[in-house]
């Protein structure tokens, strides 16, 4: 018959050999797990206008993009879809362009005011023209407005997204000599976006503002003749 297979004694292993080895490697350390590092976040553009605007107006600023699309909606229903599109890009969400510093000194000024709160008021409505004033107020810009019987005037903060500029301000009523700074009377307190739409063209928006409005967009491009300086 066949011959009985075997196995050579040599490659028969040592069965103390391997409990020995078996044995010492329980014992040995075990190699310590590299623990993730935490690192504090770095301080980002937008921490500085996140630490002054209240709870209210960091809530409009977040829903931005709804109020642009309600107001819209609300103007193109009521039958302004054509006074829409002939605005242009100071009504398309979008048009933001890169570097949204504007330049100081006087400007020309116009509001477009857009959707409605309620059953009251118009859904599209513009207003005369009035001038403004961009200036240097130690590192930042600020906006005035210089006539009317409502004039916000805000400083401009630095945000995360590059194309834009936080605006936080106050309104100015009637004869009053100057605004009341951001803060001072929530109830007059103002939050929007400024952003460059074209050449010489910006717009500053203001969401949910406190009033029958869903957005106010008020355009800006500089008067020809600038006042000299002193």
């Amino acid at each position: 018959g066949p011959s009985p297979s075997f196995t050579p004694m040599h490659l028969i292993p040592n069965t103390l050999a391997v409990m020995a080895i078996a044995a010492l490697a329980g014992c040995a350390t075990p190699t310590p797990v590299a623990r993730p590092v935490v690192q504090q976040d770095a301080p980002t553009r937008a921490d500085a206008w996140m630490r002054i605007a209240d709870a209210a107006d960091f809530d409009r600023i977040r829903r931005l993009d709804r109020a642009w699309s309600e107001a819209l909606a609300d103007a193109r229903a009521s039958g302004s879809r054509s006074e829409v599109a002939a605005e242009g890009d100071l009504l398309k969400p979008l048009a933001a362009l890169a570097r949204p510093q504007p330049t100081p000194g006087s400007y020309e000024c116009r509001m477009v005011r857009l959707g409605r709160t309620g059953t009251r008021g118009r859904a599209f409505e513009r207003f005369k023209p009035f001038f403004c004033y961009v200036e240097v107020d130690g590192e930042l810009l600020t906006i005035v407005k210089q006539t009317g019987s409502q004039r916000p005037a805000g400083r401009l903060w630095e945000d995360d997204r590059p194309n834009r500029l936080i605006f936080l301000g106050s309104l100015a009523l009637g004869d009053e000599e100057a605004p009341k700074a951001y803060g001072d009377d929530p109830r007059r307190n103002m939050a929007g976006v400024l952003e460059r739409i074209g050449p010489f063209r910006w717009r500053l928006v203001i969401p949910w503002p406190r009033g029958t409005s869903k957005l106010d967009v008020f355009e800006l491009t500089p008067v020809a003749d600038q006042p000299k300086p002193a």
